[in-house]
């Protein structure tokens, strides 16, 4: 009675399917949170990226008169208006495009670009001793997980960074 019992429990094969996916769910469940939280730190740098690339492009299309010299960061308010363009993607505004980014983690810097031996400079920068200007614009944010801080993680360390130039064109 003992053998025959015995020998029935170990031929059963119903609860296999549970076992499996009990042994299969942390696997399938770490692939799926990393892939969230890998496309979320892609978006962010995406994200990051395009804002610094606008803010130079609209840095470069300042007057001239604010790029006197070559060195420093440029006159009038373009630091200001460059900084709230790269945060909210606009001269105002309340919502950031990029979480932790603040005015602090952008830079805006000016150089000027010289001519070489006999070259002069023609165009927008005739007469123009300094030569060419050139405006920086970049940003450095701590990237902030989604998935990883609901699971304790805290990331820190993690650094998004975008770095764009322009030559300014004085529109």
């Amino acid at each position: 009675m003992m053998a025959r019992l015995l020998a029935r429990l170990i031929g059963d094969r119903g609860g296999n399917a549970a076992v499996e996916m009990a042994m299969v769910t942390p696997l399938l469940l770490t692939l799926m949170l990393g892939c969230a939280e890998l496309g979320n730190y892609f978006w962010n740098e995406h994200t990051l990226l395009k804002a610094v690339r606008d803010g130079a492009r609209f840095a470069a299309r300042q007057p001239f008169a604010n790029y006197s010299t070559c060195t420093g960061s440029p006159g009038g308010t373009v630091v200001t208006d460059t900084q709230n363009v790269v945060m909210y993607g606009a001269l105002t505004g309340s919502n950031k495009l990029t979480p932790n980014i603040t005015a602090s983690n952008i830079s805006v810097t000016q150089s000027c670009f010289t001519t070489v031996g006999s070259q002069t400079m023609t165009g927008l920068y005739t007469g123009d001793t300094n030569g060419a200007h050139v405006v920086t614009v970049a940003a450095t944010v701590t990237y902030r997980p989604v998935i990883a801080v609901a699971l304790g993680f805290s990331g820190v360390g993690t650094q998004l960074y975008a770095q764009s130039q322009a030559a300014v064109s004085g529109l």
